[in-house]
Order: C-alpha cells, then structure tokens, then sequence
C-alpha cells in the first residue's frame, strides 16, 4: 500500500459505521509496572482488563477521554476482583462507556472472530447462506455461495437442513446451525437434506476457504449506451482486487461509462477505499487523517487509474464511513457525479486489535477529511443531484430487489440521464 505513516503501518483501518473492521495484530503494551504487579495480572481477567485499558490510553484520538480520569478508571479496574472473564467484560464495556464513541468498543470473542471474518472477505465452511424458515420451523437455504462446495454438490435455495452430522436441527438456532456447519479447511460435514418432491437425502461435503464476493458488475445495454453497472456491498480486503476485475472486465466488453453503487456501504478497510479510489482518479488528492497529536497523512491518487470514462456513484443514507472517502474523493476531485441522498456521516478511523484471550478491541484512533479539507460528521456527503424516493418507491425496491440497477430504480434512472447527457456529442458554436 503506498503512503502509510509509520504510526499506521501496524493496524488494520477500519471504517465501519455499525461494524468495525478487525485485524488478528496484537498491539504491544506498555510496562505494567512492578513484576509483583504483573505476577498478580498474568493468566488472570485483570490481565485483560489492563490491555484494554492501556490500548486505549495509547491510541484514542481524544487526549482528553472525554474529559474523563482515565488513570483514574484505570484504578478502579485494578481494583475490583473478577470472578470471571465475563465480569471483565463487562467492567471493560462500562470503563469504555465513559469515552461517548460508538466505535471504540469490546468485542467478546465471538463477535471479533465474526467481524475478522467479515472483514477478511473469506470464510470457512461449505458455503451456504442460512434462515429460519417461519412457516416449518425448520434451518432453510437462503443460496448457496458462488464456487463454494455447496454449489458444487448441488445445494439449492430453499432446501431444509434436517441433521448436521446426524444432529437434529428440530429447535436448533441458526446461529448454531452455522457453528457446527463451520470447521477447518479439509475437513468434512454431512447434512441431511430435504426439499419437496423428495425423500431426505445425506450429503457430504469438504470444507474450504471460500472468497465473499464484495463486488458485483454486469454490462447493461441501455439504449444506444452501454454502462457498466458495479455494486460494491463493503471494504474488505478482497475488494479492490474484486473492483479491478470489475472495471477491468467491463472495459473489454466496451462499457462506454459506469454505475458505481455504494447504497447501503457501511464501509469497511481504509486502505481498501484508498485503492479504489486510485483505480478511478488519475491524480488528486484522496483522503487526509489526523491524528490526536494532529498529526496528519495525506492519501492521493498514483497516476494507476484503470479508466477515465464518465462515472456516476449511488449513495444513501446507509453510505458510510469508507464509502464516504471514495465518493467524497470523486467528488472533491470533479471525477463522478454523486447522485442519491445524504450519506450517513462517519469521519472517524479506528484500528482494531486482536486480546490475548481471543476478544477484541476496536478504538478510534484519528479523524478523516475529504480532500476539500470537509469535515462529514455527522453531516454526510451531499450529492450533486439529490433523489428523493416516494414511500411506494422505496417499497417497491425493498419488496422486489431485482429492480436496483434498473431503470424501474429511480437512483439509477437518474444516472442513467446523467450519463448519456455526458456522452452527447455537443453541438459546434457558430460563431
């Protein structure tokens, strides 16, 4: 990645709105004073009380605490006696309470081992997206995923899971369905299998390491255009290989000019927003973070664009964080037309750090601007050309989701105009 700061080098970035990215980097600590002290710490809930805390007290972009004591909540946390790692939990979450930061928070293991994945755009299993379905009671398909052993054995949406390894899923959770079904790499899972028409039926199948698609594109003839459709779902660290793919593929077919849709983003890896946005800006300026001792680092394009046709981008109010950064360099920079409504307003960077029990911790660590220097919090991009859908638009796009990216999609009509206004040859002035 070009342009890291040697304070950023060591963390993952990341820029969720309602998640946070995550990374397995286990930060180093500062000394904890006395080995009695240390003694007294190690293998204990105090241990990881302390790393919290003093993550925190390293990194947290406002010196202040929020105007806390936050020596002071060390104290106290050392203080207490902690009959288990839950109660250490909880203490942690509180102590964090006091900073008012929705994105500085404790991960339990589960949930950090959720967000690695998520964020790592992988996952190990069969492959298979799962619901309860309401009228059986039963663990049902959603889809099997794309080139995942699921969907090479011929799983298909809408059959019902009956036994997981001759365990009955009669009562059982989803979440607990996706439990046993995950395992290592090689290793393999029988499911009982029911669809209609059909006795129940074993199959098994051979876990592996399965790729999240990030980025989905097609070529769509509208009229005499031709337009390159790319919907980005999140920054995770397969997007900006998936992105070049994307524009790269899409170029070939002869796409005269793109969609770029960022509805619903919530972000994601910043490096990842970075990188994207260097495929489509040739110079510029992308991104600036400070950090609380102001210091700054400048992102900018690297002269690597894949493609300078004309680009309209999709935002809403869901449009978060690093989907922020990409569209806010676009714009700043004059390179696509922003068109939607008022995007979620997220200026804030945190890293994410793996604990020594297997939790985790995400804390923000600097602010971002876009390269007009705009600070979004709390206020959002706003678009060049702003749609506002009717109540029985939006229920109609929610309802019938094969709509968006069509031109029954208000969002992408509106681009769809914009472009082929672009791609108009202009009239000669008579002078």
């Amino acid at each position: 990645m070009t342009g890291k700061s040697n304070r950023f080098r060591f963390f993952h970035l990341a820029l969720f709105a309602g998640a946070v990215a995550t990374t397995t980097t286990l930060s180093l600590l500062t000394p904890l004073g006395s080995r009695a002290v240390r003694a007294e710490l190690d293998n204990s809930p105090k241990m990881l009380v302390d790393e919290v805390w003093q993550i925190v007290n390293r990194d947290y972009v406002d010196g202040s605490f929020n105007q806390t004591d936050w020596e002071a909540t060390r104290a106290e946390l050392l203080d207490r006696n902690y009959s288990s790692q839950e109660e250490a939990y909880r203490a942690v979450r509180e102590a964090l309470e006091q900073l008012n930061d929705p994105y500085t928070r404790f991960l339990d293991p589960a949930q950090y081992a959720a967000l690695t994945s998520q964020t790592a755009g992988e996952l190990t299993g069969v492959g298979i997206r799962l619901e309860l379905d309401e009228d059986t009671g039963r663990i049902s398909v959603v889809e099997p995923l794309e080139n995942s052993p699921a969907l090479e054995a011929g799983i298909q949406a809408g059959d019902q899971i009956l036994a997981i390894d001759e365990k009955s899923t009669e009562n059982m959770s989803v979440e607990k369905a996706a439990e046993l079904i995950r395992g290592t790499v090689g290793t393999e899972v029988t499911l009982q299998i029911w669809r209609p028409s059909e006795e129940p039926f074993d199959l098994t199948l051979k876990r592996a390491k399965i790729e999240l698609a990030a980025v989905n594109y097609t070529l769509q003839q509208e009229g005499g255009t031709k337009v390159g459709y790319i919907r980005l779902k999140e920054f995770s660290s397969h997007a900006a290989e998936q992105m070049k793919r994307a524009i790269e593929t899409l170029d070939e077919q002869d796409a005269q000019a793109f969609v770029l849709d960022l509805r619903g983003n919530p972000g994601g890896l910043l490096y990842a927003s970075i990188e994207i946005a260097q495929m489509w800006m040739d110079n510029g300026a992308i991104v600036r973070t400070v950090d609380r001792g102001g210091h700054s680092q400048d992102f900018n394009a690297n002269h690597t664009a894949i493609s300078e046709k004309p680009l309209a981008v999709l935002v809403d109010s869901n449009s978060a964080s690093a989907s922020e950064i990409l569209a806010g360099a676009l714009k700043d920079n004059g390179r696509a037309t922003i068109i939607g409504t008022q995007t979620f307003g997220k200026a804030l960077v945190q890293s994410v750090h793996g604990l020594s029990d297997g939790s985790g911790l995400t804390v923000t660590i600097a602010h971002y601007y876009t390269p007009d220097g705009t600070d979004i919090s709390h206020k959002g991009i706003t678009p060049d050309i702003t749609i506002e859908l009717s109540g029985t638009q939006r229920q109609q796009l929610v309802t019938n989701p094969d709509l968006i990216g069509t031109p029954q999609d208000p969002y992408y009509n509106q681009a769809l105009s914009t472009l082929q206004a672009q791609l108009t040859p202009k009239p000669l002035a008579v002078q």
